[in-house]
């Protein structure tokens, strides 16, 4: 994965060089993630006889997107900060048809013996009031950097299919009306119905899976 790009950090009085650095360390870290990843999907289909997971995406955030979200969280704008506080700098999203294989690979990610999960927040027991629907992890793990062992976050998200249609469909929403900074009370109501109608699809999918797997031989 190539790193993203930054101008002169000098203003900031952070060295070039540091800064490509922590890159460095955060995107090993998504790499050891995502490999990770795919042998569960290998350990999972073993276990259930199934590959649960639909999509595997992800990236590193962008210099701009990192400093904005220091400065708006008031975090020190120094190297050490970035590394300890912004914990979404390498970020991984898994897609999956079924609401229990979701829960299911955070699971088998807990018992990871080189991951340690040290943040878990459930936004599909919990919604956003916007409706929105993830499970949000923030992993840790130690990678090897130029003959040292770091520590790195990596963030992983997952969803079912129809939360990241609706996720999706919510953030170009929020993308368009970004200038005026105010959505429509009409349109902020057919998301909210959205959201509640991928919550029944979800729940039905869930319980043909339920009913098919009853009907095994």
């Amino acid at each position: 994965m190539a790193l993203p790009q930054h101008p002169n950090l000098s203003g900031l009085g952070i060295p070039n060089d540091k800064f490509k650095e922590m890159m460095l360390v955060f995107s090993i870290g998504l790499e050891e993630v995502k490999t990770k990843i795919m042998n569960l999907e290998k350990e999972f289909e073993i276990q259930y006889g199934y590959n649960p997971i639909e999509k595997v995406q992800s990236r590193l955030k962008e210099y701009d997107s990192i400093i904005r979200k220091a400065k708006r969280k008031e975090f020190p704008l120094t190297i050490a900060s970035f590394r300890e506080n912004i914990r979404d700098i390498a970020g991984i999203r898994i897609t999956c048809s079924f609401l229990s294989d979701l829960y299911r690979i955070v699971d088998m990610l807990k018992n990871h013996l080189e991951l340690e999960i040290v943040e878990n927040k459930d936004y599909i027991k919990n919604p956003k009031p916007n409706g929105y629907k993830s499970l949000h992890l923030i992993l840790k793990l130690r990678v090897s950097v130029h003959q040292r062992i770091e520590s790195v976050y990596v963030e992983v998200q997952l969803r079912t299919v129809t939360m990241d249609i609706w996720a999706n469909l919510e953030q170009t929403i929020y993308y368009e009306y970004s200038s005026s900074n105010s959505i429509p009370k009409s349109l902020r109501e057919d998301l909210r119905l959205a959201a509640m109608a991928a919550e029944q699809l979800d729940s039905k999918m869930e319980f043909i899976r339920q009913q098919m797997d009853k009907l095994k031989p």
